[in-house]
């Protein structure tokens, strides 16, 4: 197939060069071409639809010509540069900016990167290039073409001009500044703010929500600036720059967002909180919730993304395994006491709660929580919501579901020594209590409870044990390659036990499947401290943490970073990335 700038490409052309190439069974090939397609099939790119029937690829024992390996090799044919269209690293406004949707449209073509010389085109048809002379007329810069998956430039054409249509449409052409709690700008004779019912915002909402669900977000930041709004997701524990939006359509998508969580829309001076559940287009229900934040330049929001699918998540699915495993069970399984979960702002405490309460909460227990706020919706549990304006906090939640004959209290976290007292009082009365609190390591968590007030000999006789967790980056299986550590480096991460290097580590690539950064999704690091008889004696009110941390160790306790070791000689995540995240082991000898 020959580089000739005025072929259209046909399903019959790929069929024949598929089959000279020896990727397609000639039988194959014949069925496919007498066989006859659908109004919607017959609309499909042709690549896009011979990667739908999911042919056995010849050159590829096992393997079938899926659309990354059709793609790969067109490019090739096309002697085009193969690149791979992550909305995140493209800058929406640039790349609409270079032609119009009907141009764009017409030929089959989109920018996906703008630089001071040149403009980076896809194009559907790789052997048709008429467009490129008016293009790089009305650009005023080169035009350097290059191939990327069809069915994603059918995609993000619809995207990327839709979002722009909408952004451009809810701005109005107005320079107004939005009102701002630190300063404000007035522009006489400008436009107004957009409303937050307008159909543009109404659309960049939308838009916003389902791209953070494709992109596997935890969190989403609407973070205000003078000029702008930018928007970051979190995705695996890091924050990614999405996108900037003027600085009047920032405001109006922040109280779109308050509209829907049912938040006090007038209110800018103070900090607010809601939720909202969303249904997306494959019917599965996500629920989001929401915090809003007065700041110099306006409200900042962050959305927290609750996957209802952590609920059906497994004990190995968390990385909680082995003897760690064994650990938390024998505290879960005790009729009463308490049991505590301890991190940082995002370390997978809910989760870690929420999974442990689902596999506990059979027909034979009854099961109460009272929380601030709700995370997730779970008909096996009975949840209440704290409301602070009628005087229902955490202590006063866990004394009324104390007369609702409980078998198991979940109190979202123990910040004060009245909740503190309640919990221990319920624990008392013969309930399995189970809460956070936030502190650095299963043994700093005795010491918290004692600076709250909680005697020593009331810990005691109620407390089961604490689990610290994190988590950590798991490598991509897609592309994780072996690599090299250090014997140095190993001793520092496992330090003070002595443990072999292992044989064979692995370290971060990056490929398609993790958008390049060589991790893919996470698993939880565990510190579980199981309150013996011998670690009760210690428990005094000027209890030593180091001796008790020593002697936790010596009854099986296992630091957060030898956790982390034992998944890094798994194969499953990297010594830095433990080190990143697990805080350094305290001395203990």
């Amino acid at each position: 197939m020959a580089q000739i700038l005025d072929r259209v490409l046909d399903l019959r052309s790929l069929i024949t060069d598929l089959v000279a190439d020896g990727k397609l069974e000639q039988t194959d090939a014949n069925m496919l071409l007498g066989s006859s397609r659908t109004r919607e099939q017959a609309m499909m790119h042709p690549l896009t639809y011979i990667a739908s029937q999911n042919f056995d690829d010849l050159s590829r024992p096992g393997k079938i010509l899926d659309d990354a390996v059709l793609t790969e090799w067109l490019s090739v044919k096309a002697k085009l540069p193969l690149v791979h269209i992550d909305p995140m690293k493209i800058n929406v406004t640039k790349v609409t900016e270079v032609m119009g949707y009907a141009f764009a449209k017409r030929h089959g073509i989109l920018c996906v990167q703008v630089t001071a010389d040149d403009v980076h085109i896809a194009c559907l048809q790789p052997f048709l290039g008429g467009w490129e002379p008016q293009l790089e007329h009305v650009a005023r810069r080169k035009v350097k073409r290059v191939f990327a998956s069809p069915a994603d430039v059918e995609r993000y054409m619809v995207e990327f001009y839709t979002l722009a249509r909408s952004v451009t449409g809810a701005s109005g052409g107005a320079s107004a500044s939005a009102v701002t709690n630190f300063e404000q700008l007035v522009d006489l004779g400008t436009a107004t703010d957009p409303d937050a019912n307008d159909q543009h915002i109404v659309k960049i909402v939308d838009w916003l929500l389902q791209y953070a669900y494709d992109q596997r977000a935890s969190d989403i930041h609407i973070e205000p600036r003078r000029e702008v709004g930018r928007i970051r997701f979190r995705i695996d524990g890091v924050l990614h720059y999405v996108y900037e939006l003027p600085a009047n359509v920032s405001t109006a998508v922040t109280s779109r967002f308050k509209v829907l969580a049912r938040m006090d829309i007038s209110e800018r001076r103070k900090p607010q909180d809601g939720r909202i559940k969303t249904r997306r287009s494959d019917g599965s229900e996500v629920e989001l919730r929401m915090s809003s934040l007065p700041t110099a330049f306006g409200e900042k929001m962050v959305m927290r993304i609750f996957d209802p699918e952590v609920l059906l998540r497994s004990f190995t699915d968390l990385g909680l395994v082995g003897e760690d495993y064994n650990r938390w069970r024998t505290m879960l399984d005790r009729p009463n006491g308490i049991v505590l979960v301890t991190g940082p702002t995002g370390s997978g405490k809910t989760t870690t709660l929420y999974s442990s309460l689902r596999q506990i909460a059979t027909s034979e227990v009854n099961v109460s929580t009272i929380e601030d706020p709700i995370e997730m919706v779970e008909e096996a549990f009975n949840q209440t919501q704290v409301h602070h304006k009628i005087g229902l906090d955490f202590a006063a939640g866990i004394r009324s579901l104390m007369r609702q004959d409980p078998d198991i209290i979940m109190v979202g976290e123990i910040r004060d020594l009245e909740t503190a007292q309640m919990a221990v009082q319920a624990a008392l009365t013969g309930h399995l209590v189970i809460s956070t609190v936030h502190t650095n390591d299963a043994p700093s968590t005795i010491a918290r409870l004692l600076d709250l007030g909680i005697p020593a000999y009331l810990i005691n006789a109620t407390m089961l044990g604490v689990m610290a967790q994190r988590l950590v980056r798991t490598l991509c299986p897609h592309c994780k390659e072996e690599g090299q550590i250090s014997a140095d480096d190993w001793q520092q991460l496992v330090a003070p036990w002595k443990v072999n290097v292992p044989a064979k580590i692995y370290r971060p690539v990056g490929c398609l499947e993790c958008r390049n950064t060589g991790y893919l999704g996470r698993q939880g690091l565990y510190e579980i401290l199981i309150l013996s008889e011998t670690l009760k004696e210690k428990v005094t009110s000027d209890c030593n943490l180091i001796e008790m941390r020593r002697q936790a160790m010596k009854e099986g306790m296992r630091t957060l970073r030898l956790s982390g070791a034992q998944k890094v000689a798994a194969g499953l995540t990297t010594v830095e990335e433990v080190m990143r995240v697990a805080p350094p082991p305290e001395k203990v000898s």
